[in-house]
């Protein structure tokens, strides 16, 4: 993919800040509740043999707070990150109501430090305890994406870094009732230029939808949801966008 020598200099700050700092969700609130997110403080705490709070939040090992990367994409990581496993718990959030996630580059806070990139949110349907899941065979339905605003190249990276490193889903009001996986997912395109360059961050969460919902569209399998070659992912951001191909299978918007 070219670049143009103009993007040179921001090219080179990106790859700096590829090797300083990722994130993850560090809380999140539904039904106007706060809820904890799961901390990379508990896979030390669970090593160590030591309690660790039971969460709708799921589990993973990123330990560098880090990504999923494009090649991993045939993995079973790109689910819900790295070695990720259901949380304990499922919180209730009603059908066309919203989840508001927090953002952290640290575990003592910090902002996001990706500018540039879409968020994508996905559920899928658990067919019965969300903690008893097998993530292998869950199916993906994007609910939401966001990419940039072409008329003040504004990633939505951007805007969630702006509002306090918080970014809102909306759940669509006619998804049936019943246990779902909610998937928040950054794609951090810093170092989309180049071939597996896209940094991918998935995180989930339980919840239970209530509400007279009668939607249950079909989803995607997790490993087919991208490939490292598709037009959204091996991506440059470093010019100005006129069209973005949102990665991904279709938004359901029943």
């Amino acid at each position: 993919m070219l670049v143009s020598v103009a993007s040179v200099v921001t090219l080179l700050g990106a790859l700096v800040t590829t090797t300083l700092a990722h994130g993850f969700v560090s809380s999140f609130v539904a039904n106007g509740a706060q809820q904890q997110g799961f901390l990379l403080q508990y896979y030390y705490d669970k090593k160590n043999g030591m309690k660790v709070p039971d969460i709708a939040a799921w589990y993973a090992e990123n330990l560098d707070i880090g990504f999923v990367s494009p090649d991993a994409y045939g993995t079973a990581d790109i689910n819900c990150h790295k070695n990720s496993a259901p949380g304990v718990l499922t919180t209730p959030v009603a059908a066309g109501s919203s989840v508001k996630f927090q953002w952290t580059s640290s575990s003592s806070g910090g902002a996001w430090p990706h500018p540039y990139g879409p968020i994508i949110d996905y559920i899928a349907s658990c067919d019965g305890d969300c903690s008893k899941v097998d993530k292998t065979k869950l199916k993906w339905v994007k609910i939401q994406a966001d990419g940039i605003d072409y008329s003040t190249q504004q990633w939505a990276s951007a805007k969630m870094i702006a509002n306090n490193n918080s970014w809102t889903t909306k759940i669509p009001a006619s998804i049936a009732p019943g246990n779902y996986v909610l998937r928040h997912e950054i794609i951090a395109l810093h170092g989309g230029w180049s071939l597996n360059g896209a940094q991918n961050y998935p995180q989930c969460i339980n919840i239970q939808i209530t509400g007279s919902g009668t939607a249950k569209p079909m989803g995607t399998l997790g490993t087919a949801l991208y490939k490292n070659t598709d037009a959204g992912i091996y991506f440059n951001p470093y010019v100005t966008i006129t069209n973005y191909p949102m990665p991904g299978p279709e938004l359901f918007t029943g």
